[in-house]
């Protein structure tokens, strides 16, 4: 590459079978899944913090999400833990953390709301990862709040003073007859009905407690690969663009399954496809689900971490480090 003819190069990816396993599944078999993940490093204690949701085949579901603390970013020891009945919830997903300039944590947990079986998203703050107490967690958004059929699946990031959240929502069927409304919730998950579909909102807070919901930044593309799923999910900031990873999927019946794809934004609002054709990354193995990356910069590399399907059918959770040229 020539940066003097103005040959700029791509985002150096890697080969995700090359990957650590960070945390393995509760079984080797379909439907075990680690990952959701979410990782930051504290200068301060100079250690990790990485957050996961551990599933199970239904009825269990997302059953806990686990906060774990590590020295080196690749072995990790649980600090913090809950279960999907301290929410009195069907089941947890993917969740954000983040330190706030006057030194708290918060926590940005997304669970089915027990009121109405739709997805929501809370807040917790705490001294440290291991002081969460989901007791103190307050409303950011219920589906009703945004007129949608579910809000979940935060990544949480600071740009300019803001808070910002990208969240996965269910946007509303009004063509739904009432059999199709009833069918909707009747699972405790919308996004795997068919009746609806996965896009990407985009939030905005002054103190990283209530936040302005700025509405839809990412959809599904008309037709191929993503055109049923499109969570836009984490991001890395390489001026002035944005790179953004989500996970795309062509039909409901690939809704845990989904494969990561690449998007650039220079606004956080106006986003344009690098994956147009098919999925950036993948799994070699099984359905090639290769989903919730998550990026951490660090002096000298990129950490990705990531959600893998194994040959087995289940999923781990798995980092590959990206020494920077």
């Amino acid at each position: 590459m020539s940066l003097s003819l103005k040959q700029f190069p791509s985002l150096e990816l890697f080969d995700p079978e090359q990957g650590q396993t960070v945390i393995k599944p509760p079984a080797d078999a379909p439907g075990n899944w680690v990952g959701a993940c979410n990782v930051v490093f504290d200068e301060a204690t100079s250690k990790y913090y990485l957050y996961y949701r551990v599933r199970q085949p239904r009825p269990v579901r997302g059953g806990k999400c686990v906060i774990a603390e590590s020295s080196d970013g690749f072995q990790f020891e649980t600090i913090w833990e809950i279960t999907k009945e301290d929410l009195d919830s069907t089941s947890i997903e993917k969740s954000a953390l983040i330190k706030a300039d006057n030194g708290k944590w918060r926590m940005y947990l997304s669970y089915v709301d027990p009121k109405d079986q739709r997805w929501r998203t809370d807040v917790i703050e705490a001294d440290s990862p291991s002081q969460f107490d989901i007791a103190k967690r307050q409303k950011v958004f219920t589906a009703d709040d945004l007129g949608v059929e579910g809000v979940k699946d935060p990544y949480c990031f600071t740009y300019a003073s803001k808070t910002y959240l990208l969240l996965s929502y269910a946007p509303g069927n009004p063509e739904a007859n009432p059999e199709e409304r009833a069918e909707m919730h009747a699972t405790s998950d919308i996004y795997n009905t068919g009746l609806t579909k996965s896009a990407t909102g985009l939030a905005v807070s002054d103190d990283g407690l209530n936040f302005e919901w700025l509405g839809d930044v990412f959809a599904p593309s008309e037709s191929g690969w993503d055109c049923h799923a499109a969570r836009l999910g984490s991001l890395l900031y390489r001026p002035p663009l944005f790179i953004g990873f989500y996970d795309g999927g062509p039909t409901h019946l690939e809704n845990y399954e989904e494969k990561t794809g690449l998007a650039v934004s220079s606004d956080l609002k106006t986003w344009h496809r690098v994956s147009v054709d098919q999925a950036a990354m993948t799994s070699p193995h099984g359905t090639g689900s290769l989903r919730y990356m998550d990026p951490l910069e660090r002096p000298g590399e990129t950490r990705y971490y990531y959600e893998y399907a194994r040959a087995d059918g289940a999923h781990e959770l798995r980092v590959n480090v990206v020494k920077h040229l």
